[in-house]
């Protein structure tokens, strides 16, 4: 299923300090510069039309969320959703997570990793293409905390398992964790847009959790970008 169409934006939204580019990105890292709480922090990759960033946000005011969408208008979008609640603990990133996650985020940074509906690059070739690669899973281990967790959820059932065996691979996490589906209670009470399309469409689901060793310091080491 193809994205929709986004609507207007309201032009007098101040998005300032929510809406970052790569070059509003502290380096080194500091959670502090960007945010006006020290809190446990949530990153989300890959926030399409921001749906979890607001509601997770909204529901838990002692946590920092960061979401990244490398769709610039998306991202915008994402940012007015933060906007228009008011919501303060929430920062948006219009850029590559892949390369916030191998150049700039240090060991131990976050306490939970979201990837939810990641495109799932379907012919062979541009598997590569997939954010949840080496390279990734191998930098999400490292930036997590001990005891953090990674989400991973997709309607794909080749790419879940794919994931899977590639999390057993190459990374230490204890996992995978299934999670039930439950049953939503109200048109907005889902984990993003993309599940409440794929599951009104009555489609399937696959959702899990994997958690890094509280006996892990630094387990999973940054690699090169693929050429």
């Amino acid at each position: 299923m193809g994205r929709r169409a986004l609507p207007k934006l309201n032009p007098t939204l101040d998005l300032t300090g929510l809406l970052l580019t790569p070059d509003d990105v502290p380096r080194p890292w500091s959670q502090e510069a960007l945010f006006d709480q020290p809190a446990p922090l949530e990153i989300e990759v890959g926030s399409g039309k921001g749906l979890f960033l607001a509601n997770a946000a909204a529901a838990r005011p002692d946590r920092n969320f960061f979401g990244i969408e490398i769709a610039k208008k998306y991202a915008r979008h994402c940012a007015a959703r933060l906007a228009k609640r008011g919501l303060t603990n929430g920062r948006m990133l219009a850029g590559d997570g892949l390369w916030l996650f191998r150049e700039v985020l240090p060991d131990a940074a976050a306490d939970d990793v979201h990837v939810y509906f990641p495109d799932p690059w379907w012919k062979k070739r541009h598997h590569k293409r997939r954010v949840l690669n080496e390279e990734f899973a191998r930098n999400a281990t490292r930036v997590l905390k001990p005891g953090g967790r990674l989400h991973f959820w997709t309607d794909v059932h080749d790419y879940y398992t794919a994931t899977l065996e590639l999390l057993a691979a190459v990374t230490p996490l204890l996992g995978p964790t299934p999670l039930e589906e439950r049953d939503a209670e109200h048109d907005l009470d889902y984990q993003t847009h993309f599940e409440r399309r794929t599951r009104l469409a009555e489609q399937p689901v696959y959702r899990c959790i994997y958690t890094k060793s509280e006996e892990s310091l630094a387990q999973g080491a940054p690699v090169d970008d693929p050429a």
